[in-house]
């Protein structure tokens, strides 16, 4: 029997490998210990660019079945991780990527010798600052649909992260 969650994220960290290798930026995924601290995957750029000398961005990666029907795109994120991303003390700027799947997965690639089509896309968002919940379990976070993780947005985040900004 397949592991649907398991596979929808295998999928996601693929996504968003594909995106940052596109825009030529570098992707290391996180070993466990960083996944408890609420990071999947680290983005970074080689050599100086603006006052950074190689930036870096951690991720967090979640993914989601179905369509994206509305605009902002609502997620219902764990509590623990939505606190971990909205520190502001952080030495690395976070950002969450949730990534839009369709239901089954044998329609979420497909390729022929001219194209590989990775279905769906990914909606990107920071966190940082935000509000504290008092929920316990879930919280509501809204992804707008103007910040797809694609490569000119994974280039647009990372040119003011090299600034010093955040993203």
């Amino acid at each position: 029997m397949k592991d649907l969650a398991s596979l929808q994220c295998e999928f996601s960290v693929a996504y968003v490998r594909a995106v940052a290798a596109a825009a030529g930026f570098y992707l290391q995924e996180a070993t466990r210990a960083f996944d408890m601290d609420g990071v999947d995957v680290t983005m970074m750029a080689r050599g100086r660019r603006g006052i950074i000398q190689s930036p870096r961005l951690d991720i967090q990666i979640k993914s989601k079945g179905g369509l994206v029907d509305k605009d902002p795109w609502p997620y219902d994120l764990d509590v623990k991780t939505y606190d971990l991303l909205r520190a502001e003390n952080l030495q690395l700027p976070r950002i969450l990527i949730v990534v839009c799947v369709p239901r089954e997965p044998a329609e979420w690639l497909s390729h022929t010798t001219e194209q590989l089509v990775l279905r769906r896309c990914g909606y990107w968002r920071s966190l940082r600052g935000e509000a504290a919940s008092a929920n316990k379990t879930k919280i509501r976070v809204e992804l707008p649909l103007a910040q797809v993780f694609d490569p000119a947005q994974a280039s647009s985040i990372m040119e003011r992260v090299a600034s010093g900004g955040l993203p």
